[in-house]
């Protein structure tokens, strides 16, 4: 990896780890307005930056900048929520990505639920999460096809949603 393509990896894990820190402090979901802001101000700088990372390299693949940066990157778009051009942009890419086999057909499924879902639109793979019950588990935004979901899943590499649902209980 020549220098270029290791100072991208290092600021595209910095990033992640930036929003990891902050959505684990409870900012995304603070009731404090002032955390919100923060979170928001943060996914918003992460989101224009990506976007201009896209127009220097594309979708940046583990191949490219490794398997933690792209993981990154994924974070990233996953999180530009009040980005819809960027998470549109970042799902053509990494459409692409998939295609072509240099990213995985799992993190598309949930970047693709993830954008339409922001959009108003229903999910393909039950991989957003509208509310919690109160035992705890989630409730999954309105699925396109909810009696197909856990084959859709499958066909993605992801966990069947009773799995999935089971670690949250």
């Amino acid at each position: 990896m020549n220098q270029d393509l290791a100072a991208l990896a290092e600021e595209l894990t910095d990033m992640a780890a930036a929003d990891h820190r902050a959505a684990t402090s409870g900012a995304a979901n603070s009731d404090d307005p002032a955390e919100q802001l923060a979170w928001r101000r943060l996914t918003a700088r992460h989101g224009d930056r990506l976007n201009e990372i896209m127009d220097e390299v594309g979708w940046p693949t583990a191949a490219l900048v490794g398997e933690d940066a792209a993981r990154a990157a994924w974070l990233v778009a996953q999180h530009a929520d009040r980005q819809l051009d960027v998470q549109r942009r970042a799902l053509r890419l990494l459409e692409q990505a998939v295609a072509a086999g240099a990213a995985e057909a799992r993190d598309l499924a949930f970047l693709r639920d993830r954008t339409l879902v922001n959009e108003g639109r229903k999910q393909i793979y039950g991989t957003q999460i509208a509310g919690v019950r109160g035992d705890g588990s989630p409730i999954p935004w309105p699925c396109a096809e909810p009696e197909r979901v856990d084959q859709l899943r499958a066909s993605v590499g992801i966990e069947p949603f009773d799995e999935y649902v089971a670690r949250y209980r």
